[in-house]
């Protein structure tokens, strides 16, 4: 049953995966959602960035559904044309330099956007209320509903304080992100238990760089290599994976792209949480940048290490280390309060959506 003196049912913090997925739905079981995001867009780490008149996925490279509820929103965004099959194949470049196709066995299709990846976010936000640059500060129970303290940032950049009031509280953020802020519920209404849990969650960093070349650098690519898209590093210090990002633009002609885009040659390489954990406090990150794109170089093609631009994108909280067994994390409170997102059962996109139905089954019951 819903309150009405409320101003929600429920307030999902985090318009990630799982936050998307939740509130979906939940709002189609005919409750009042509100998703708070500190960000100025949705998706998390489907994450796309325009620069410099074109594309770049920098967050999560394809999709791999492999249980049947992904599954079926795969082919759900297959018919909507928001997403493709990007390549059936991963090869790996060895410590040695050998380069090798992945087995029969391990090829199926990688989905992507050609839109970009966060077109994926798009869509699942339709119809949505979601509240950008919406950071949470503080949560309190009030009677028998939760009170949330926000921060807002204004178009002029100044920034506002708010509350809002809901019945139930699901946190679709990064487990340490949750450990913050949950730092601000009493003791004596939040299980210490419950916080270590969350606490015990941890993160490996990693750095993305995205780099432009001239258009023709794409057929010099496929010239030398001409089947390889996506690439993993094995044994590599620095390097994880690096993707032909570019490809992913013309796999239908017919897709509505940005007007600004332009044809440019764009990969994206990942580093090793290693190679990142370097960089955790640094400013400047072009010339971390600058030594993944020559160490590329030198395992792949010379032009690699001059591009035309660079971006390097740091991502804190890139992967689960220590990810729970369960799909959510449901804390002993008197009111709602539930922690979601993939490191509750895995490290992947697949895991935050199967968290986001499962929390949403958890409070219909």
């Amino acid at each position: 049953m819903t309150n009405p003196s409320l101003d929600f049912d429920l307030a999902v913090i985090g318009a990630g995966m799982a936050g998307l997925t939740c509130a979906q739905q939940l709002q189609q079981a005919g409750k009042r959602v509100v998703i708070l995001e500190k960000s100025r867009g949705v998706g998390g780490r489907i994450a796309t960035r325009r620069l410099h008149e074109t594309l770049a996925d920098h967050g999560t490279c394809y999709l791999t559904p492999k249980a049947e509820a992904f599954q079926a929103l795969l082919k759900q965004l297959v018919a909507a044309g928001v997403v493709q099959s990007w390549t059936d194949t991963v090869h790996e470049l060895s410590a040695a330099g050998t380069l090798s196709a992945s087995p029969v066995t391990d090829r199926y299709p990688r989905y992507v956007a050609p839109a970009g990846m966060t077109a994926i976010a798009k869509w699942l936000a339709k119809s949505l209320d979601i509240r950008l640059s919406h950071l949470v500060q503080a949560l309190a129970i009030v009677d028998d509903h939760w009170q949330l303290t926000i921060q807002k940032t204004n178009p002029d950049a100044t920034k506002t304080t708010e509350t809002l009031t809901a019945g139930a509280i699901v946190l679709a953020i990064p487990a340490p992100q949750a450990a913050v802020l949950l730092q601000s519920v009493p003791s004596e209404v939040l299980p210490e238990a419950f916080l270590q849990q969350v606490r015990a969650v941890t993160f490996t960093p990693c750095l993305s760089v995205m780099a432009g070349y001239t258009p023709d650098r794409q057929q010099d690519w496929f010239s030398q290599y001409p089947e390889v898209r996506s690439l993993t590093f094995v044994k590599d210090a620095n390097l994880s994976w690096l993707g032909l990002d570019s490809s992913k633009r013309s796999l239908v002609p017919q897709i509505t792209l940005p007007q600004t885009t332009s044809p440019q040659t764009v990969f994206v390489v990942q580093s090793t949480s290693m190679f990142a954990e370097q960089y955790l406090d640094a400013i400047d990150l072009q010339a971390a940048g600058y030594q993944l794109l020559k160490r590329s170089a030198e395992k792949l093609a010379p032009w690699l290490a001059k591009p035309d631009w660079l971006q390097v994108h740091r991502w804190r909280y890139a992967f689960a280390k220590t990810p729970l067994s369960q799909p959510y994390l449901a804390a002993a409170t008197p009111v709602p309060l539930i922690c979601a997102g993939d490191w509750c059962g895995g490290i992947k996109v697949e895991q935050a959506f199967l968290s986001g139905l499962a929390v949403a089954e958890h409070l219909n019951t």
